[in-house]
């Protein structure tokens, strides 16, 4: 049975969640390519989101201390309420910047909205993980997901058009604005009080999170499932932060890229979502991150004919629309295979912990697309240059593809015994 209540909760706080972190790593790499700042600041203006990587090593502090005034609306809402307001004055900073004059603050005041969201980030997770059972983590899961998808929406389409008329400085107060509605999850939620927190200590919420993690698992297949999480979502991760340049370079207005390719986008993934959920009550989560894995290969690499081709808003839109459709997908499956490997004592660390696994290649690598771009366009010319770009980014697939084959034994058995 849906708990309807749950999923309009969690699909406020998705939202919540969504909003600060696309604005840093989608919109703001379209504001700096749109005022002509170089390929390669822009890539290395997307590691000031490294406090979402390792977010595992302030996890421990979440899960034991509550925000003492908030303290009483719940541990985990007090965490997620006062990083939304820090979010909130942030947007409103940062939209009084000029990049091109002053980069080095824009990217300080980036870090303080970054650090903050993911925090909230570690709040929000625990608390979905802790607000309903394992069967219904699908459901959270998918409405979680189109929060966030809707997130991006609004940080990127709307944004865009918005960005088009007014300027950017207007547009990031609107976003602002509209990172307000996140906190709706926080005022319609009802928290149960999880008795285990009281217990932690520094040991038990650092030392106590990893040997739980690999005595039930075995140190050998820990290994291996990290290895799974690190390499699944390696296209995605490092590729993103080139997406609205790669628009703007191939010849596309901001309005074209709102209005158009934005709108297409969130019907995919928003299908794509509700698909991966239904996908993971037919085929379970193994056979689903499978077929995520080669839906997102697939699609990524579609990118490379629109580098070479002649410009197509239509062309374009159906290729979005089709990777789209299988970030959904992915989102979701991804989202339910990390809930099912973490234990519900210590569901912050742990689920910080995966997360940081998760996208810690791909932070180190995504923060090189510029210049990786840069330099296969100085072999390869600037159309193929972008096209070799997505090609290779497509290839970063194939170890979880192969990892996921190898093990498929043991993860059928993992999930068997949920």
């Amino acid at each position: 049975m849906y708990n309807f209540k749950k999923m309009f909760v969690m699909l406020f706080l998705g939202f919540g969640s969504g909003l600060p972190y696309i604005l840093l790593i989608s919109t703001s790499t379209a504001w700096l390519r749109d005022v002509n700042i170089d390929l390669s600041y822009i890539g290395f203006f997307t590691w000031i989101t490294f406090s979402y990587t390792f977010k595992f090593i302030w996890a421990p502090i979440v899960d034991r201390f509550p925000v003492p005034f908030l303290a009483k609306y719940g541990h985990r809402k007090s965490w997620i309420a006062l990083m939304q307001i820090l979010i909130f004055g942030s947007l409103l900073l940062i939209s009084n910047i000029n990049p091109v004059e002053n980069f080095i603050l824009f990217c300080v005041v980036g870090v303080t909205i970054a650090l903050a969201g993911s925090i909230q980030d570690i709040a929000i997770d625990a608390f979905r993980i802790e607000y309903a059972h394992i069967s219904d983590q699908g459901n959270l899961a998918a409405s979680y997901q189109l929060g966030y998808r809707l997130a991006i929406i609004a940080a990127t389409s709307l944004a865009l058009i918005f960005a088009d008329i007014n300027g950017w400085s207007m547009t990031f107060k609107l976003m602002a604005g509209l990172m307000c509605l996140g906190f709706v999850g926080v005022i319609f939620s009802k928290e149960e009080k999880n008795t285990e927190l009281g217990k932690l200590n520094f040991i038990n919420s650092v030392v106590e999170p990893l040997k739980d993690f690999f005595s039930r698992f075995g140190m050998f297949m820990a290994s291996i499932i990290l290895l799974i999480i690190a390499t699944y979502r390696l296209t995605d991760i490092v590729m993103g932060p080139m997406a609205t340049p790669f628009y703007i370079d191939m010849g596309f207005t901001l309005t074209e890229i709102g209005a158009v390719v934005k709108v297409i986008a969130l019907a995919a993934s928003i299908f794509g979502i509700f698909f991966g959920g239904i996908l993971i009550k037919r085929v379970k989560i193994f056979k689903s991150l499978l077929i995520g894995a080669f839906l997102v290969m697939i699609t990524n690499i579609l990118f490379a004919y629109v580098a070479v081709s002649d410009k197509s808003i239509s062309s374009l839109a159906i290729i979005v629309a089709m990777d789209s459709l299988a970030a959904g997908i992915v989102g979701t499956v991804n989202i339910a295979f990390l809930t099912s490997l973490v234990s519900k004592k210590y569901t912050g660390f742990q689920y910080a912990l995966l997360t940081g696994f998760m996208a810690g290649p791909g932070f180190a690598l995504k923060g090189l697309s510029g210049v990786w771009v840069n330099h296969l366009q100085e072999i390869f010319g600037f159309e193929y240059g972008w096209m070799s770009f997505y090609i290779t980014t497509s290839m970063l697939t194939i170890p979880s593809i192969l990892l996921l084959v190898n093990y498929k034994n043991f993860l059928n058995s993992h999930e068997k015994g949920l």
